[in-house]
């Protein structure tokens, strides 16, 4: 029986209720989630992808996160989903860490409906996530019968002796009611540029892009709600002739894929009652001339101000006297919307100085070798015509030098109209320069008055990489920005010159670099349909694709070289790796086998690979000794090895897609070409025919040795390095050579071509100005001239393939192949040359990922950023177990940390998300 009083229970229960609050304070959940996309793009309008997959990114501070469990619901309204009400779609919750290409499996989508998501996480302590803010994705037009207007081509006269001029087409409409949501969707045969009432629609740049017109014609999809008004409407377009018809390749090719303009719009209102109507292109339309006179991709524009129709792309103009349109028997049916990424103007450079040429040239410095064009603002009288040319470099002697760009004018030319300040840019070209000769301007040219625009496809930038050498860093600087430019839609061989075509050899050499510096996922999914659409129908690949080399015929028509067509194999592949994108490795599967069986049919019973034309290893190191013309590896050897490394990507990609009799085939086949690769190639001694340092490196890293000839080939590899002191490789053995170097042993070497300055070698274009990577070793020469100017780039990103072995070694920054799209990634930095440090990062689609080690006083400070719902390895080079801290105590005790084990000379960590900080003192 309690003896305590009535008076003390009643203070103690006053005290209780004092001190407690009258509300819960909520701990904030451990894990967040965030970064939503849909088909890798954040809430995209306008996709076709019936089953688009998600993905988002854990967010937490805590180490050792990882996902054990998802719920996703979807919604046709913002409202619906947060009041999580009148679903769509909802997973319920499902146990698994997958937090990349989640499948979409709700009812099938509508054209031209959005729909809303959101994703909760679980972590594996069953710790729940808030649900994440919302995120959408928008149909296009999924059916032909989606498409109610009319292909028109505008009446308006050609010469035929001339460029024609860029025609203006027109169309008016009423609209009656209040406007809830307006959709514009809009394709073109050439180039267009499109307005609504006097506003340009949206800021995408040289639209619809490239691609396989003839079976694959990309739309644009604009959300126009603010422009269309009730009443009176105008929708407006110029078409150029672009790559559809304009002039590509060499020997004057013009209309490749057409003869004729075409413009196809279909506006889609819905109004505030719900009901719908659509307008578009029609008979009714009109056309006119306009003052483009000319706009071509080699030759520039011609602009002639005094030709503007003010106020033509709106309402109140009088076009009583335009031309009409004619309908134009095209296809609809081959209508895709863009799965990759929009070309736009992405920066804009300042002339760091603007000179005259010792020839007399006013010549505008942009201190960098670009891709896009100028915007010019000038005052003047009317009729002043101000010319402007484009260059990549200048010669010796400091004067403007275009000889390198061939055929191609790359000029831009205004006529002023005389009504005060006038601004200019081109519209339907591009030019790859750093240096631009002004002509004709009026008055005194300043830097307020002419600016670089930087035009490239919108990828999102994801990696960066630095050292203690600033050499290095400026050769990653280089790299990136030769991917810049070199990445509109296509990639390009180069943008300067009368080709700019996308060449695949180029494409297989760079994609892994390229996948580091940029999200390149959706852009090479694009671009490698084309790849299969191109494909001969005998499985052979097209030099260039779009192929539009068809039509010159002979070797160039039929395809099929060695190292170039082989992006059929190594781009899937490289992007699985990169991505973990099971569905584009499934759809390109058949243009892979389709590309192996072509060679199998071409090799025959010997299974070596002869007879069809290939580049060899293109611009390898050259002399004019007449004892040693220079490093040539013999072609038939190179393509049988490109032939098994592509059946050995078949196999592994079978494998992943689980096409078990397929990758038993393949996997066969790549040991009967090893075998008979080796039979013929190779010497009982570990000799390699040709005895090149491309040689060697391709038998390395293709594993087409036996084992007990590795070390020999390597220490050959390693003394062919040694006697001439510098690299002998071209395009296809470029990217190979140091990582074959590196897996025998040899890494010094590797580090010495990395580090070494002079020709030939990837540091020796900086110490000639280079400020993008170059076609050629030496473009420039040692003494100031130039290589023959039939073939010259200065902006041409093949060399720049050493920068995934920067990334991946150098920095220690790497994925694992058993576990793709950095869900594992290997942390293993090589110190070597006379680096202090080297640090890269990527922005992974699970989050940031980094590698940073520098040396310290007394040995090694490695530094590791692993993403939430991933893991990682970390190997630390020369470290003693007992010795390795990890942020100042123990690496067995440090949280994350799973294991810690001595193998060898290094010490393996395995870890989790997090990040750790590693310091230990050099081995003795």
């Amino acid at each position: 029986m309690s003896t305590r009083s009535p008076l003390l229970a009643l203070v103690s229960a006053l005290l209780v209720s004092v001190v407690t609050p009258a509300f819960t304070i909520e701990t904030p959940p451990r894990v967040g989630v965030g970064k939503l996309t849909t088909e890798y793009k954040v809430d995209p309008v306008g996709i076709d992808v019936m089953q688009p997959r998600f993905g988002w990114q854990l967010q937490a501070t805590e180490r050792g996160v990882l996902q054990s469990a998802y719920e996703i619901q979807v919604a046709q309204s913002e409202r619906q989903l947060v009041r999580g009400r009148d679903l769509l779609w909802e997973t319920g919750k499902i146990d698994s860490d997958q937090s990349i290409h989640v499948e979409y499996a709700g009812p099938t989508p509508v054209s031209g409906q959005r729909y809303f998501w959101r994703v909760r996480v679980w972590d594996q302590a069953g710790n729940r996530s808030d649900w994440s803010k919302p995120a959408y994705w928008e149909m296009g037009l999924l059916n032909e019968s989606d498409w109610t207007a009319e292909w028109i081509t505008p009446l308006v006269a050609e010469d035929s002796t001339a460029p024609p001029p860029v025609p203006l087409l027109r169309g008016t409409f009423d609209v009656d009611g209040r406007v809830q949501s307006a959709r514009l969707y809009v394709t073109s045969l050439g180039l267009n540029e499109v307005f609504l009432n006097g506003s340009q629609v949206g800021d995408r740049v040289l639209t619809p892009g490239w691609t396989s017109y003839n079976t694959r014609l990309q739309y644009e999809t604009y959300d126009v709600t603010d422009l269309v008004r009730s009443g009176a409407n105008v929708l407006g377009a110029m078409v150029a002739e672009g790559w559809f018809r304009g002039r590509l390749a060499w020997r004057d090719q013009h209309n490749i894929y057409g003869d004729k303009f075409g413009l196809l719009a279909q506006l889609n209102v819905t109004f505030a009652d719900g009901s719908t109507r659509t307008y578009g292109t029609n008979k009714e339309w009109k056309a006119a001339s306009g003052p483009v006179v000319s706009s071509g991709i080699y030759d520039g524009e011609v602009y002639d101000a005094r030709l503007e129709r003010d106020g033509w792309d709106d309402t109140g103009y009088d076009d009583s006297n335009w031309n009409g349109v004619a309908i134009l028997d095209h296809a609809k049916d081959i209508l895709i919307a863009p799965a990759g990424p929009p070309m736009r103007r992405i920066e804009e450079l300042k002339p760091v100085s603007i000179f005259t040429t010792p020839a007399g040239d006013t010549v505008v410095d942009l201190g960098q070798n670009m891709v896009g064009w100028v915007w010019l603002r000038v005052i003047g009288p009317a009729w002043t015509t101000v010319k402007r040319r484009h260059a990549e470099v200048l010669d010796s002697d400091g004067n403007f030098y275009t000889e390198n760009l061939r055929a191609a004018k790359a000029a831009a030319t205004y006529t002023l109209r005389g009504s005060g300040e006038e601004v200019y840019e081109p519209h339907f070209t591009f030019m790859g320069f750093r240096y631009v000769a002004v002509e004709g301007y009026p008055g005194e040219l300043t830097s307020d008055n002419i600016t670089g625009v930087v035009v490239h496809s919108d990828m999102e930038p994801t990696g960066t990489f630095e050292t203690s050498n600033e050499m290095l860093n400026k050769l990653q600087h280089n790299i990136v920005w030769g991917q810049r430019g070199n990445f509109l839609d296509v990639p390009t061989d180069t943008p300067a010159r009368d080709e700019r075509l996308g060449w695949t050899g180029d494409a297989q050499a760079f994609a892994p670099t390229a996948a580091f510096n940029y999200n390149v996922a959706s852009f090479f999914t694009k671009w490698l349909a084309d790849v299969a659409t191109d494909q001969k129908p005998n499985g052979s690949v097209p030099w260039v694709v779009p192929d539009v080399l068809a039509a010159l015929g002979g070797s160039a028509a039929e395809g099929g070289a060695a190292g170039w067509g082989d992006i059929a194999t190594i781009g899937p592949w490289t992007m699985y790796l990169a991505y973990g994108d099971e569905r584009l490795l499934a759809t390109q599967y058949p243009s892979m086998k389709n590309w192996v069986d072509f060679i199998h049919k071409a090799a025959g019973d010997d299974l070596i690979w002869s007879e069809t034309f290939t580049f060899g290893d293109w611009l390898s190191f050259a002399t004019t000794n007449a004892d040693y013309p220079g490093a040539t590896t013999d072609k038939d050897m190179i393509a049988t090895m490109f032939f098994a490394h592509s059946a050995d990507l078949t196999a592994r990609a079978a494998t992943v897609l689980g096409e078990h009799e397929d990758a038993t085939f393949y996997r066969s086949l790549f040991n009967q070409i090893k075998d008979a690769f080796n039979r013929e190639y190779v010497t009982g001694t570990g000799r390699i025919a040709s005895n090149t340092q491309t040689a060697y490196a391709l038998a390395l890293e293709f594993n087409l040795l036996p084992e007990t000839m590795r070390n020999e080939a390597g220490e050959r590899l390693a003394a062919d390095v040694s006697k001439f002191g510098h690299l002998t490789t071209g395009f296809l053995g470029t990217p190979h050579l140091a990582p074959a170097l590196q897996h025998t042993g040899h890494i010094d070497l590797a580090y010495q071509l990395l580090l070494r300055e002079k020709y030939p070698s990837w540091l020796y274009p900086i110490t000639r100005g280079a400020t993008t990577m170059w076609e050629r070793w030496d473009g420039i020469k040692e003494d100031g001239s130039f290589q023959d100017v039939g073939m010259n780039s200065f902006n041409h990103y093949a060399y720049g393939a050493i920068g995934d072995w920067m990334y991946r070694v150098v920095a220690g920054l790497q994925l694992d192949p058993t576990h793709p799209a950095y869900k594992h990634v290997l942390i293993q930095p090589h110190p070597g040359g006379d680096l202090a440090f080297a640090h890269a990062e990527i922005e992974s689609l699970y989050g940031r990922v980094s590698s940073k080690w520098e040396r310290t006083t007394s040995g090694l400070r490695v530094a590791a950023r692993v993403a939430a719902n991933t893991t990682a390895t970390v190997r630390l080079p020369g470290a003693v177990l007992a010795t390795v801290t990890e942020s100042g105590r123990a690496v067995r005790s440090a949280p994350g940390v799973s294991s810690a084990r001595q193998d060898g000379d290094d010490v393996v960590v395995e870890t989790g998300s997090g990040n750790y900080v590693f310091e230990y003192p050099s081995a003795k």
